[in-house]
């Protein structure tokens, strides 16, 4: 049995409004490196056989906020587990996008998108890159290993929906927020999707939320057609 704990990186200043994908030099703001001490004070007990990062810097700063709460482990980075190809998509803001096509193919049918341009990646392939990582760090740490990978919304989902034995079409009904925990644990025969986009909240806190939009808040900088996943993963509650 490995147990795998999978985080998604915190805030940054573009995460929930433009699709920063591969953009170099996307830091953690304020915000996110709260989100990440306070995922590592959660962890504190926790002792890490590893822990592995895509190698954005977003990602390795959220990893390296766990490593120096003494989990025993230091940050290592796979490019396997790096965010989307978005191609031609990457650095656009979200409403844009959402007018694009391919947006609704993105939401209904991700399996047979490819994002366009230079770079752009197959999702087919994100998920295939992604899989083969966690199983290969699997045989690697073998059976009885605790470790954490840190990655991006996109990438994580994809992970989890083959965890799930979900057909990657069903991805998008998966929820990862900014600095979310989930876990996974991985047996001979098939693994077990043990928590899913924890991010230490109540659900009460989650019924406010829905009030408060059916009290006509403010509109959010980015607000998603009712149904529509938010491609990159959104900014959270």
């Amino acid at each position: 049995m490995t147990l795998v704990l999978v985080v998604r990186h915190g805030l940054t200043a573009a995460t929930g409004t433009a699709l920063a994908g591969r953009t170099p030099g996307i830091a953690l703001d304020d915000r996110g490196r709260a989100q990440a001490a306070a995922l590592a004070q959660r962890l504190a007990g926790v002792r890490l056989d590893a822990i592995v990062s895509s190698p954005m810097e977003r990602c390795v700063q959220t990893a390296e906020a766990v490593a120096r709460a003494g989990q025993g482990a230091a940050v290592v980075t796979d490019e396997r587990l790096t965010e989307c190809g978005y191609g031609d998509w990457t650095g656009k803001p979200l409403r844009k996008l959402a007018r694009d096509p391919l947006w609704r193919t993105v939401q209904a049918h991700p399996s047979a998108v490819t994002f366009p341009g230079p770079g752009g990646e197959a999702m087919a392939d994100i998920q295939r890159r992604a899989v083969a990582a966690i199983r290969d760090w699997n045989g690697r740490l073998g059976s009885g290993a605790v470790y954490l990978v840190c990655s991006h919304a996109d990438v994580i989902k994809a992970i989890l929906a083959d965890s799930l034995g979900l057909h990657l079409d069903l991805y998008q009904r998966i929820v990862i927020d900014p600095c979310s925990l989930s876990v996974i644990r991985y047996t001979p025969t098939r693994p077990f999707v043990e928590r899913l986009n924890d991010v230490g909240g109540s659900v009460a806190a989650l019924a406010r939320a829905v009030q408060s939009r059916s009290e006509k808040a403010p509109a959010p900088a980015f607000a998603p057609r009712p149904g529509d996943a938010p491609v990159g993963g959104g900014a959270g509650g």
